[in-house]
């Protein structure tokens, strides 16, 4: 699927009970996209999925508050497709979901990235039901071509270490330098009240939503 309500997506540590039975660890791609043709955009993107057969995904990362939120939203996404509780046909849009806290497609959306420049994330990875396949499949997925295909398409992307103590500047600070607080706060709705009542941060409040989140048919 390829949607677009003035956003774009394309489709095609946690808590207790959260992991799915073989999770994939994500990659990420910090950067900008520069975006004329969202369309057009979003069809290299579906390009790079099907030439490498990892699941890609782009979201505006002023959404984004860690690479936690991200990493359990895959985690989470995966589990629904283990478990034939999905929602969306495709691992990339179940992500999106998780991700952006939304039981519906068309809210999730918003979290995609637009035409124009947008501070983005691109996510790469080997879906579960490749890797539970076996090696054979889990080979013919190669999650390090679709993030150099993705760097293509962003203005200044660069992937982010998986050693993030090997980082000249460390992951978390990376992508908080791009996270807009008070457009998370007004997505995800997260209210003085709310925050107050917390011992920890917005991205606390954050990661905790996506942990819990059950998305529904």
């Amino acid at each position: 699927m390829t949607g677009s309500n003035e956003k774009g997506s394309t489709e095609e540590g946690s808590t207790e009970g959260e992991a799915c039975d073989a999770c994939p660890n994500p990659r990420f791609l910090v950067g900008t996209t520069s975006i004329d043709d969202l369309d057009a955009f979003l069809g290299r993107v579906r390009s790079i999925r099907r030439e490498t057969g990892a699941v890609v995904q782009v979201v505006d990362a002023r959404y984004v508050v860690s690479t936690t939120q991200l990493e359990r939203a895959v985690a989470r996404a995966e589990r629904a497709f283990e478990r034939g509780e999905e929602v969306a046909r495709d691992h990339a849009v179940e992500t999106l979901l998780y991700a952006a806290g939304r039981r519906q497609i068309d809210d999730a959306l918003e979290m995609g990235v637009d035409e124009g420049e947008t501070p983005a994330i691109g996510i790469a990875y080997a879906s579960s039901e490749e890797r539970n396949e076996g090696s054979s499949a889990a080979d013919g997925v190669d999650v390090e071509v679709a993030l150099d295909r993705l760097a293509d398409l962003f203005a200044d992307g660069a992937a982010l270490d998986p050693d993030d103590s090997a980082a000249p500047t460390g992951s978390r600070e990376r992508v908080a330098e791009r996270t807009d607080e008070d457009r998370v706060r007004a997505f995800y709705d997260v209210s003085d009240r709310e925050l107050a009542a917390t011992d920890g941060t917005l991205a606390d409040v954050i990661e905790e939503r996506v942990a819990l989140l059950d998305v529904e048919k």
